[in-house]
């Protein structure tokens, strides 16, 4: 069962909770991580949440949201069991999840509007990881950079 986890800071609630709100309408599982409002909160505190999740096996995907998506996307890809994707578009994600077998999506509140993340968070859910010949690669990603060619 696929369940997603959510998490943003304070610039990112309102997509995160117009988000939460519409996954559980499709009937989706999900983990709403916080915050509960637009206080001020840290970034990296919610990556961390949510990158947690991942790699404990609760959520299967994430969703992470705040300003610009930089910053929590990084906070969430310092998890070796994370693979967040920065997308700002459908195709992106798409290929985020083809090719790098992508685990928790990252969304930019200020940079996109709603119909483009709903487009992305579509193509994330929807998208199989191909597999074949981006395996290896994928499997690098896991890998400390000492033990890589």
């Amino acid at each position: 069962m696929t369940t997603i986890a959510l998490a943003s800071d304070h610039a990112g609630f309102a997509l995160k909770a117009q988000l939460v709100a519409e996954l559980r309408a499709a009937g989706h599982d999900v983990q709403d991580l916080g915050p509960d409002s637009e206080a001020s909160v840290d970034y990296p505190d919610y990556g961390a949440k949510l990158a947690a999740a991942i790699a404990a096996g609760t959520a299967t995907h994430g969703i992470a949201v705040c300003g610009s998506g930089i910053g929590i996307s990084i906070a969430c890809n310092r998890n070796p069991a994370v693979r967040a994707a920065l997308c700002t578009s459908g195709l992106m994600a798409r290929l985020s999840r083809q090719h790098n077998d992508a685990n928790v999506l990252a969304l930019g509140s200020r940079i996109i509007g709603i119909e483009v993340a709903r487009d992305c968070v579509q193509e994330f859910l929807t998208t199989p990881f191909e597999g074949g010949r981006h395996a290896a690669r994928v499997a690098k990603l896991g890998q400390p950079q000492e033990h890589r060619q």
